[in-house]
């Protein structure tokens, strides 16, 4: 019925997400270990929030960027200090009852993770800062971020949330446990990309492999923020050790170049200007 109804040009069947089934590599084809991590937390400050899920998804992987083997996912639930929000709840579906006497022991996420050659989070940024405060295993890997190190939008697709991707690849899941977006991440880094044809994960490689550069306007003249913003620079109002101030992370190629924008365009003088390179094994941590 659903080959009917698709070959019929009406309809678009979607269906639901299914473990993939695993692939041997060729004979003499080297391969590594990737692991796909998610977590549920109290909220979204990673400084004073906890994790209350976390799940981990192993694979294998070619340089090429095809994933073979997947393997059996950790997947744990824990007791925060505190009660959880309804609207946590409404979010997640996990309730206070859920995590009642729960725990994470430490030690065994650091033994699943170990043998991991990157770690990959659909929204890194959000998941490193909670999982390096979590277990130190983390902060040892290089990251990778299939939320934004992929160019979605040159393949077609009008968002980048993991839901919506899904369904624009033609599956959908149980959303918003930890377990069932690790299985979701991995599905859609493993099935080829609508213009390019090449894998998810072949992008993602790439970008992860590409060091980058964040450029901070520190002192930047106020009247002239919006063009900074326009730009795509962000905000760093965060009271950590970082400049208060404009910032941007530019490939390697646009470093100069930006450069010579905040000179000629915003501070219209020769400046010292703060730079950082920044590789996988820092990018989405907070020591950037």
């Amino acid at each position: 019925m659903a080959q009917y109804l698709e070959a019929s040009g009406d309809y678009r069947v979607v269906r639901r997400l299914k473990p993939r089934l695993g692939n041997i590599p060729p004979p003499g084809v080297p391969t590594w270990y990737g692991l796909v991590v998610d977590v549920e937390t109290t909220g979204l400050d990673a400084r004073k929030d906890e994790i209350i899920e976390l799940a981990m998804t192993p694979f294998t992987y070619g340089r090429d960027g095809t994933i073979y083997m997947v393997g059996g996912s950790f997947s744990a639930l824990r007791q925060p200090s505190v009660p959880i929000s309804p609207a946590i709840t409404g979010i997640t579906g996990i309730t206070n009852e859920m995590l009642a006497g729960m725990t994470i022991n430490p030690a065994d996420v650091a033994q699943f993770a170990a043998p991991a050659s990157l770690i990959i989070a659909h929204n890194a940024a959000f998941d490193r800062r909670f999982l390096e405060r979590f277990s130190d295993v983390f902060t040892t890997k290089p990251w990778a971020c299939s939320l934004s190190q992929i160019d979605w939008a040159a393949e077609g697709f009008e968002g980048t949330k993991l839901a919506y991707l899904a369904q624009a690849a033609g599956f959908f899941y149980d959303r918003h446990r930890a377990m069932h977006d690790c299985l979701a991440t991995v599905e859609l880094l493993s099935a080829p990309l609508p213009r390019s044809g090449v894998t998810g994960l072949s992008r993602l490689l790439d970008a992860a492999r590409l060091p980058t550069w964040r450029i901070w306007a520190e002192n930047s003249p106020f009247d002239l923020k919006d063009i900074l913003k326009a730009r795509g620079y962000r905000w760093n109002g965060d009271g950590g050790p970082q400049p208060r101030a404009w910032y941007i992370d530019v490939p390697d190629a646009e470093r100069d170049p930006e450069l010579h924008f905040l000179k000629t365009k915003i501070y219209r003088r020769d400046v010292g200007l703060t730079i950082r390179r920044i590789e996988a094994h820092d990018r989405f941590s907070d020591r950037v």
